[in-house]
């Protein structure tokens, strides 16, 4: 089954997951609860059959925010650096 552009996103395990888990919220956050919050995204991640589209795609895009195929924003900086 060929997967188009982002289409990858209907069959992501955290479809219809509570979103709060990916990104950070508006307000300031205690690092404790990023990485608590970041813990649960990646466990998501981790189980997830097209997590790897979603990581290429994030990168593609330079997503600066949120858990993209099990890495936070920091995590895809590093694999950018040239």
């Amino acid at each position: 089954m060929a997967i188009t552009p982002l289409g990858w996103a209907e069959l992501a395990a955290c479809r219809g997951s509570e979103g709060a888990l990916f990104f950070p919220p508006e307000s300031s956050e205690r690092k404790e609860d990023r990485l608590e919050r970041e813990l649960m995204a990646k466990r998501i991640c981790a189980s997830c059959g097209v997590r790897e589209e979603c990581l290429a795609s994030a990168l593609e895009r330079h997503e600066t925010h949120g858990v993209w195929g099990g890495l936070n924003e920091v995590e895809r900086r590093v694999l950018l650096r040239p």
